[in-house]
């Protein structure tokens, strides 16, 4: 979802004491609630909140369930895959401090990068994005 731009959060994010249920349906109420647990949705639609039961157990059946309800899923490069921070244009000293890091190559200065300043990752059009795009093309199909 974080790679098509989506603002989402996951369960396993966030620090809570007590209930993982309670938790759900009393917070984030201006989210939209994806789970696979049928007990949860019964609940969540008790409770009047926003909720789609997922089926499938692969991601490509779930996107393509997401995809009959009208999510759009195409690859930008608006939010951080790790912790769904706004990505932006990395500075010169940002890109080389990962690059340095991660002991990559300063050619990458010359791609089209994309950095989380929380994470201090830098993103780019490489092999995953090729990949990306293929998996995408298929679920199209």
């Amino acid at each position: 979802m974080r790679i098509s731009g989506y603002d989402t959060l996951s369960i396993s994010e966030l620090k809570f004491e007590g209930d993982e249920d309670d938790f759900m349906l009393k917070n984030f109420r201006d989210r939209i609630l994806l789970t696979k647990d049928k007990e949860l949705y019964r609940k969540s639609i008790m409770e009047g909140r926003k909720v789609i039961l997922i089926r499938s157990d692969t991601i490509e059946g779930q996107m393509r369930e997401l995809m009959e309800r009208g999510v759009k899923f195409r690859i930008v490069m608006d939010r951080c895959s790790l912790c769904n921070t706004p990505l932006r244009k990395p500075s010169r000293e940002e890109a080389m401090e990962v690059i340095e890091r991660e002991k990559l190559s300063e050619d990458m200065l010359e791609m089209g990068l994309w950095y989380c300043e929380k994470c201090k990752k830098l993103y780019w059009m490489g092999g995953h994005w090729k990949n990306m795009t293929r998996f995408l093309r298929k679920l199209e199909k």
